[in-house]
Formats: structure tokens, C-alpha cells, sequence
């Protein structure tokens, strides 16, 4: 699964506002004594997680970014940087890292990607962290909260939708959604590490007018996706909801695991 760049860069400015910073102040006591702080950044995407997180850590650092796709690869390589920070590129598939491919590492990153993995993948990511006694900061997992404002007749049933969608089986790979992080955070404590969450909330309106319309359209048109029968409704359910000041919450969770 991949995702264009101007998507990308068009919710980078909403992730970096919603992730929970507090998160990060653990992680300092632990890699201030490793140098250089080796980081893997787990689907990378252009490269946003190292934008934000690099100067909030100690440096020197070295960032190896992971990712399937080349095109955003070549970009994050090029982007994530800052004084003392190196950056290589992996690409691949980032499902297959075991607990030997992380020795050494400092910290397991990575952003909206636990929702987008099977249990048996978290399954393995865990253990992958936990072998190597290595922390990890999983970031901006959805839950399958939405807040619309104003509200409209037609929310739950989009939602609904929207989370069997984020639940749906592809390429046989039976995707966990909104239930990623409680899976995650049984899998990491199973394993022994200590694991907290904070609210990552994204929280749109008129001074995100371009952001908004294209996350409304694209859960709208996932909605529709699994469920046809919401299709007939989808035109004017779109014209009422973007005619207005419309504001939303998207509710997301972060997750940090300690050895």
C-alpha cells in the first residue's frame, strides 16, 4: 500500500500537531547515552516522522528510513535533515524485519502504519522490538472516532463504513483498522514491555479548508467502497457537508513501548 506525495505533504502540518510530544520525553533518558541514536523509521512515507522527531531528540543521529516505495524514499532521504543527523534509505518490505535486523537500533518509529498491518505482523513487530530490547513510537493509529460539527443524519452510517473498511481483508490480509492499537499494546505487554498511550487527535476546520475536503472525499469514497448502498447519498452528503464551516475531529492514538 502506498500513498501519492502531495497527500502526504498536505497532512504533514496536522500529524506534527497531533502527535503526542509527551511521548517523546521518555525516550530522551533512554538513547542520551547511545551514539549515535540509530532510528528506524518504519514506512517513512517523505520522511515526516524524522522531520519532527530528530529535533527532539539527542544527536548525533543516524535515521534509516524503510519503506516500499522508491518515490517517497528518494524524497525523505533527501528532506530528513538537521545538524548531526545522517539519513540512509531501505527499500522493502518493512512487515518482514525480525529482532537480528534491528540489533543495535535505538528506537522502531513509525506513522498511520499500525492500522494498515495484520495482527500476526504487530505480532512479529513487537517481538522484533522486544528481542532486541529496542523502543518503539508508533504514532497517529486511527480508533474509529470521527466528531463532525455540525452534525448530520448520515455520520454514523459513514463511520460505520468507513471502519469496516479500515477492517477489510486484502490480498488476504485481514487489515486490524481502528482495533490496531489495543492489539499492539497486548502484544508488547505479552512480551514484557511497558507500554503507554496518548490521544494524536487531528482536529480540522476552515483554517484547513484543503486537508479537510480531501480527508472528507476519501473517507466518504472508502465508506461507499464497502458499503454501495450509501453511493445515492454520497453527492449530497458531500455538497452539505463542504457548503458549510465544517469542523472535525479524527481521533488517533499513539503508542510508545519500553523494554
Amino acid at each position: 500500500m502506498t500513498f501519492a506525495p502531495e497527500w502526504l505533504a498536505l497532512r504533514e502540518e496536522a500529524d506534527a500537531q497531533a502527535r503526542a510530544g509527551e511521548l517523546v520525553d521518555p525516550l530522551r533518558k533512554i538513547v542520551v547515552n547511545r551514539t549515535p541514536v540509530l532510528i528506524r523509521d518504519l514506512g517513512c512515507g517523505t520522511g515526516s516522522m524524522g522531520r519532527w522527531l530528530s529535533g527532539r531528540l539527542p544527536g548525533p543521529q543516524h535515521w534509516v528510513l524503510h519503506d516500499r516505495d522508491p518515490r517517497l524514499l528518494a524524497l525523505a532521504g533527501a528532506t530528513v535533515t538537521g545538524p548531526g543527523v545522517t539519513v540512509e534509505t531501505r527499500e522493502g518490505d518493512l512487515t518482514a524485519l525480525r529482532a537480528d535486523d534491528l540489533a543495535g537500533t535505538s528506537l522502531v518509529t513509525a506513522s498511520a502504519l499500525l492500522d494498515l498491518l495484520t495482527e500476526d505482523e504487530v505480532g512479529a513487530l513487537a517481538a522484533a522490538c522486544a528481542g532486541a530490547g529496542c523502543p518503539a513510537l508508533l504514532t497517529l493509529s486511527v480508533i474509529g472516532r470521527v466528531e463532525l460539527d455540525p452534525p448530520d443524519p448520515l455520520d454514523a452510517a459513514f463511520t460505520e463504513a468507513f471502519n469496516a473498511h479500515q477492517r477489510r481483508t486484502e490480498h488476504g490480509r485481514a487489515l486490524l483498522g481502528p482495533d490496531a492499537v489495543p492489539v499492539a499494546v497486548a502484544a508488547f505487554q505479552d512480551l514484557g514491555m511497558a507500554v503507554s498511550t496518548r490521544p494524536s487527535p487531528w482536529r480540522l476546520g476552515p483554517g484547513q479548508a484543503e486537508l479537510t475536503e480531501r480527508w472528507l472525499r476519501g473517507w466518504v469514497g472508502a465508506a461507499c467502497e464497502q458499503e454501495p448502498d450509501l453511493l445515492p447519498e454520497a453527492e449530497d452528503y458531500l455538497r452539505r457537508r463542504l457548503g458549510g464551516e465544517l469542523r472535525a475531529v479524527v481521533h488517533h492514538q499513539d503508542l510508545l513501548a519500553l523494554p
